[in-house]
């Protein structure tokens, strides 16, 4: 039976059941631990105290969610001791409400300078007279410019030492989480392949994609790119995407956001009876993607991944480097609170691979004028090597795994 097309809307969300059931979030324990490594990292590197601004670095060492915005929210963690939130005073009781770890929050008002009071903190935890504050990576600039107009001789320095050594190592608790998110996405793509007819539009598969992603449990699509034909060729779309016509390459990327952690997969496959070209196209995508995993051993450098996926193509005269037709971006980002983390696959990157790492694998084809071909699964790294968190397309014409 075909996998492309043949179904009603109605019929492929009938098919789809939620599949969130048994999925547990992250323990207190769990944030307990990361607030302990990233103290441990901290010591290593000589670095007092780290600030961690609203988004996911909060989230992830503290469970409290909050978004950034102008507004300076966050904690400092200091390498010993208790960590404190920042917060207005006006958010303070709403801010509680949503601490998993608790602490002790310090307010500021708004006519109020929340960097002294940031600082002071600072001061007040360390006892080196001019302790090193690590500023979380993720921070907007008029977070240092504040600082640095606060106290021009304060040091600051990056935290991603601290937040990308912890959060680039995953847990079983969050590989769980990520497998589960990984599967529900899966089963989506599975059902908007099969109501796809000639001259859909690309606004209505994304509307279906963010229903379907509701069916199985998700809040909705975390993000969508639909595109059709000559679209494919542009990674992340176009301004005004085509209908779909027969014959059609079709690239959809996709995701959702399950307990913090995200999903992501693409798949391309041909509306229609594919070309020989098409057909060429993918198959070496594939090959491709299949070197990448392959080279992703322990140890070896996140660049070499990247360069096993590169050598694949230029073998049948794709590229080189960046150059079209061909590769025009890195083979894989790192995934898990954020959907693009770091490290990355990609040249001269010698993080080395390691336990609890985990990638998108995704060394997309683009040839302008005529289509693009991206496969994208996800590996997390053991001990003994990589393990997909969902089996790649099979071939053109079977895009998925029955």
């Amino acid at each position: 039976m075909s996998q492309i097309g043949g179904k009603t809307k109605q019929q492929a969300l009938d098919s789809l059941k939620p599949m969130t059931a048994g999925v547990e979030a992250i323990s207190a324990a769990e944030y307990q631990a990361r607030i302990d490594k990233a103290q441990q990292l901290m010591r290593q590197q000589g670095i007092d105290a780290l600030y961690l601004n609203a988004g996911t670095n909060l989230s992830y060492f503290t469970g409290t969610v909050w978004y950034a915005s102008e507004r300076l929210v966050g904690a400092l963690l200091p390498a010993e001791g208790q960590l404190v939130y920042i917060s207005p005073v006006f958010e303070i009781p709403t801010l509680t409400g949503f601490q998993v770890i608790q602490a002790e929050v310090l307010g500021w008002h708004e006519h109020e300078n929340p960097y002294e009071l940031l600082l002071g903190a600072l001061k007040r935890r360390c006892a080196k007279a001019e302790p090193v504050l690590a500023l979380d990576d993720s921070s907007a600039f008029f977070i240092f410019e504040g600082l640095r107009q606060a106290n021009p001789l304060q040091q600051v320095v990056s935290g991603k030492v601290i937040t990308q050594g912890c959060r680039a190592l995953k847990s079983a608790a969050e590989i769980a989480i990520m497998q589960r998110a990984m599967d529900m996405t899966l089963a989506v793509h599975k059902a908007v392949a099969s109501i796809l007819y000639q001259g859909i539009s690309t606004a209505e598969v994304e509307a279906f994609i963010d229903e379907a992603h509701r069916k199985v449990g998700a809040s909705g699509s975390y993000f969508c790119i639909v595109l059709f034909g000559p679209d494919s060729a542009y990674p992340h779309g176009v301004k005004n995407p085509k209908h779909l016509e027969s014959g059609d390459m079709v690239l959809i990327d996709t995701g959702c956001r399950l307990l913090g952690y995200v999903s992501d997969i693409t798949r391309s496959y041909v509306f229609g009876l594919p070309t020989e070209r098409q057909r060429q196209i993918w198959s070496i995508e594939k090959a491709a993607q299949a070197a990448a995993f392959a080279a992703a051993q322990p140890g070896v450098a996140c660049g070499l991944v990247d360069a096993a996926a590169r050598e694949v193509l230029e073998s049948y005269g794709l590229g080189p480097d960046y150059a079209l037709p061909g590769l025009p971006h890195r083979t894989g980002h790192g995934i898990g609170m954020d959907i693009h983390e770091g490290p990355y696959l990609v040249r001269n990157e010698q993080t080395p691979l390691a336990t609890g790492m985990c990638f998108s694998n995704e060394p997309m084809i683009c040839v302008p004028g005529e289509f693009g071909v991206r496969l994208e699964d996800h590996f997390y790294m053991t001990a003994s090597g990589p393990r997909w968190f969902t089996q790649p397309a099979i071939a053109i014409d079977q895009p998925f795994v029955s």
